[in-house]
């Protein structure tokens, strides 16, 4: 299985840079910290609803396309990767 891409790289590679922005002055538009900013694009913070709602104020996506790339495909994936969990069925008794 493929290592899932967390949305701080693509925020990083795919928006920033391809938009010729800096760290602080992305953070700046965004009215977040640089470090609260950074510590997502290094992918050290999940992406929180509340940057995916300023995202989306700024231009950049929707917050549920952001929401649901940490979520569904970040989060979920690292858990899958992981592997699965001993558990038992809740259906049978």
């Amino acid at each position: 299985m493929q290592n899932p891409v967390h949305p701080g790289a693509i925020l990083r590679e795919d928006v920033i840079a391809e938009l010729g922005l800096t760290v602080n002055e992305t953070a700046a538009r965004l009215g977040i910290s640089r470090v609260a900013l950074s510590r997502v694009l290094h992918e050290h913070a999940r992406l929180s609803s509340n940057l995916a709602v300023r995202l989306e104020a700024a231009g950049v996506g929707t917050a549920r396309a952001w929401l649901a790339m940490q979520a569904a495909a970040y989060d979920l994936g690292a858990e899958r990767a992981a592997g699965t969990p001993c558990v038992r069925r809740l259906d049978v008794a």
